[in-house]
């Protein structure tokens, strides 16, 4: 068993000053934590492998190809593999779980 603490993530993925943490990488998925501060700019660029995300805390929109909804705590987005996506209109700090399925390289 593999057993995380967000508190602990956060920690970690601001230490080492990213605003991407992977903290899993197995054969069939990786998991990491997101963070984009109120008013950054999501340069994300399409990826290879379907992924799901969770918003843990924060408020903002995502464009998922030409789709556009609001997301905040508890919100799901799934994004399928090489769709065009992006967070914007980021008004409360973003942390977002990330699950990439199968594992980003």
């Amino acid at each position: 068993m593999k057993a995380f603490r967000l508190e602990e993530l956060e920690a970690e993925r601001a230490v080492n000053d990213g605003a991407y943490l992977r903290f899993l990488h197995e054969r069939n998925m990786s998991a990491g934590l997101y963070a984009l501060d109120a008013g950054a700019v999501d340069r994300q660029q399409p990826h290879a492998q379907d992924e799901v995300y969770f918003v843990v805390s924060g408020r903002g929109s995502i464009t998922v190809g030409v789709e556009t909804t609001q997301v905040a705590r508890g919100s799901v987005v799934y994004v399928p593999a090489g769709v065009s996506h992006r967070f914007h209109h980021i008004s409360e700090d973003l942390r977002v779980l990330v699950v990439f399925s199968p594992p980003e390289s």
